[in-house]
């Protein structure tokens, strides 16, 4: 039987760091490698160190390449909004590996994800890489037999002292079974040109249209490096999250400058292909469907900045 326990958050956090103020880089043994964050190559790392701030603060060290596999390539870049989320990702798994002292040994995946950003304040890049800071907050922890299974992170990003965007991600384990999932087989498909779905090259669209002119998930590169690492046949949630994004810019017919939030929460696995996206516009938000055959697997929204 599954117990609850009671136990503080500074048990949970490296409890023994004495200062928690001091300067430490990655805690124990310096930096972790691109391996130990479970990344495919080195080039997708984007966080350089994490330090303790406090019993449940850090303070991370991000650095966004300029020709970051999501963005465009152009003179003066402004940095895909999933840059916060994807670093959210890796600043959870360093501080799993370095200071949650009970975490799971099956690494914990998002199951869902929030992040709203600033256009008049997101870093443009003109040369190689911006220099990004993020204060981490670590909360609400679930605590079973002994381990974590569940916690909060939040994080806020700054760039040239200037606070642009934040992120809130749950992590724990996925919402039911994880099967073999067979990818449906989807023929006819016409995709989108990459930027009708606000992507930088035709490699990074995940959808296109299927029978009766439904919006489906069908990743041009199944795998691809940052949003489908490893082949995975079932989405992780920031691949669901862009797809949102891209069904609902492919929607309304909006630029992606125009996006100033996502969201989406996982309540059943996705398949790697063959998922419906459906999208309804509120407004300036657009609420979007993600569905495994009758299934609603996901859902979120996405903020849309009125013209």
């Amino acid at each position: 039987m599954v117990t609850m326990e009671t136990i503080s958050v500074a048990e949970l956090l490296d409890s023994g760091i004495e200062d928690a103020s001091a300067e430490r880089d990655m805690g124990r043994g310096g930096p972790p490698t691109w391996r130990e964050l479970g990344l495919q190559s080195m080039s997708a790392a984007l966080v350089e160190s994490l330090s303790r701030r406090g019993s449940r603060f850090f303070e991370a060290l991000c650095q966004w390449p300029r020709w970051h596999a999501l963005n465009e390539r152009a003179l003066a870049v402004t940095h895909h909004p999933l840059l916060m989320a994807e670093s959210a990702r890796q600043i959870a798994a360093a501080l799993e590996l370095r200071h949650l002292t009970r975490a799971d040994a099956n690494r914990l995946q998002p199951v869902s994800v929030s992040l709203g950003v600033d256009p008049r304040a997101q870093p443009v890049e003109r040369g190689a890489a911006s220099d990004v800071l993020v204060h981490v907050t670590v909360s609400d922890l679930v605590v079973r037999v002994g381990t974590v299974v569940a916690y909060r992170l939040t994080a806020e990003f700054f760039h040239a002292g200037t606070r642009f965007g934040a992120c809130g991600m749950t992590l724990a384990h996925p919402s039911g079974p994880r099967p073999e999932v067979t990818p449906t087989p989807c023929p006819g498909l016409l995709r989108p040109v990459p930027a009708a779905v606000g992507a930088s090259a035709e490699p990074d669209v995940l959808l296109a249209r299927g029978p009766q002119g439904r919006l489906v998930i069908a990743p041009c590169d199944p795998g691809h490096p940052v949003l489908l690492p490893g082949r995975p046949a079932l989405l992780p949630a920031l691949a669901v999250m862009e797809a949102g994004r891209q069904a609902t810019l492919l929607y309304r017919g909006a630029l992606p400058s125009a996006v100033a939030g996502i969201a989406v929460r996982l309540d059943a696995p996705v398949p790697s292909r063959g998922a419906v996206v459906e999208v309804v516009a509120e407004g300036g938000a657009s609420r979007f469907l993600v569905k495994a055959g009758e299934q609603i697997a996901a859902r979120g929204t996405v903020t849309v900045l009125r013209s």
